[in-house]
């Protein structure tokens, strides 16, 4: 008797350690064993194929939670009315230079006005009415106009090199406006609760069905909720070289045109190419984004991704916590990582993983899995931050000739060189044979 007690008590308390000590993410276990669904699966229930957008304000009624936190978000504040409340303006118009082909007084709509601000104005485009942008924008960061030509992203031989020939329809309104990008339809003036779960004119019927929630799939078509605009595309037309780009004169998409959350992404969206080693205008030449949006292009890429960590474990979608200029610290990381754990940080402590004091910059795990490589347009500073999470050390920095500030190693150390700062990443260990391998690769593919 007294030695299946004690017996009984050893058992309770190994179970009582293994609770306490389980990985993190023993939390997300149910997340992280959904079944896969094929990616060209529509996944939204049958009633809601026939249902229409009925507006944000609506879904308050019941999720009068979420529906206020949204409203304080950046995503209900993407597109403003300038009559219903000037105040939305943040560019300083007194500046605005003279050869500006806009004035304040024809604004209707501003995009933006976080990082930068754009404008814009009613206009007759391919015989029916739309809108144009202006052709400088104000920089928010610098508070300064810089000019503005969007026909020079990749459909340059697309468009018109003329602002005012340039349509929101087909480059901007499928993302910032709620139902634009499957119905063509300006339903609301943001990115609204409908843009990712889909029309709710069949859910007002009944609350207990018809509305998707990626939540309730695996986490590979959950992401792609935020893929559809966070992930930079060509128009879907140019697949399998069917279509060129000057075909499609006055009408390429910016977007992934007819999409609605839900339905297969894959079959809607052509992902903007890139090519390991070869540096475009939206990614470094080792696959890091040189552009805002391009989250989604990093991070399928990367393992997190594959092992079923989705966009909603470290952002809430509807308050857009956890952002590049508000982090939550490396207790957003925390969540899933703990020192000694299978999936590390394998070290028992924060200064023996980051060889940094606890308190320092360098202990961060933004700064060095997450460093600012990105600029909101050419001429801000660099504040967006990578979506890869591998660390990139200064010897691949260097390699692939990227700018030394987009090493987060030399944005601390600037008083040091790409080599010396590599050697202390070989003194500590953190050498690897995968970033050999890519190393090595490209000296061999670019070899003289």
């Amino acid at each position: 008797m007294k030695r299946s007690y004690i017996v009984g008590l050893v058992t309770i308390a190994t179970l009582t350690i293994s609770w306490i000590e389980r990985p993190k993410i023993f939390d997300y276990y149910n997340q992280l064993t959904k079944i896969r669904e094929p990616l060209t699966e529509d996944l939204r229930d049958r009633s809601q194929l026939k249902a229409s957008f009925v507006g944000s304000a609506k879904c308050m009624e019941c999720h009068e939670e979420q529906y206020h936190s949204w409203k304080a978000s950046r995503h209900s504040k993407m597109i403003q009315d300038v009559d219903k409340n000037s105040s939305v303006v943040v560019a300083d118009f007194s500046k605005l230079p003279d050869d500006a082909d806009f004035n304040l007084s024809e604004v209707v709509y501003t995009i933006g006005g976080k990082f930068k601000q754009r404008y814009m104005i009613p206009a007759k485009i391919n015989g029916k009415d739309d809108f144009r942008l202006g052709n400088y924008q104000w920089n928010v960061e610098t508070s300064k106009w810089q000019s503005f030509k969007p026909y020079k992203y990749w459909y340059h031989d697309a468009y018109p090199h003329d602002n005012k020939k340039f349509p929101t329809s087909n480059t901007c309104d499928g993302c910032h406006f709620t139902g634009y990008m499957s119905r063509e339809k300006r339903v609301e003036l943001s990115i609204g609760c409908e843009s990712c779960h889909g029309a709710g004119s069949e859910h007002l019927k009944d609350r207990d069905d018809h509305i998707y929630r990626a939540t309730d799939y695996d986490p590979i078509r959950s992401s792609e909720i935020c893929l559809q605009c966070h992930m930079r595309n060509r128009d879907n037309r140019l697949k399998n070289g069917d279509r060129t780009i000057n075909s499609l004169y006055m009408e390429a998409k910016d977007y992934p045109s007819g999409y609605e959350a839900g339905d297969a992404l894959i079959n809607y969206k052509l992902v903007a190419p890139f090519k390991l080693g070869v540096e475009t205008k939206e990614f470094w030449a080792n696959g890091s984004a040189k552009k805002n949006r391009t989250q989604g292009n990093e991070y399928v890429h990367d393992a997190m991704y594959a092992h079923g960590i989705t966009c909603i474990n470290c952002h809430d979608p509807h308050k857009l916590t956890n952002r590049a200029d508000k982090s939550e610290g490396n207790s957003g990381c925390m969540k899933c990582h703990s020192f000694g754990s299978p999936i590390g940080p394998h070290q028992q402590s924060l200064e023996a993983h980051t060889h940094h004091k606890g308190d320092s910059k360098g202990s961060l795990c933004v700064e060095c899995h997450m460093p600012k490589t990105g600029r909101h347009t050419k001429k801000s500073p660099l504040t967006v931050r990578s979506h890869r999470f591998k660390f990139t050390s200064p010897l691949e920095t260097k390699i692939y000739n990227m700018p030394k500030e987009t090493n987060a190693c030399f944005s601390c150390h600037k008083d040091k060189s790409l080599d010396e700062l590599q050697d202390s990443i070989n003194r500590w260990g953190m050498q690897n044979w995968e970033n050999m391998d890519t190393i090595s690769s490209f000296l061999l593919e670019n070899r003289e």
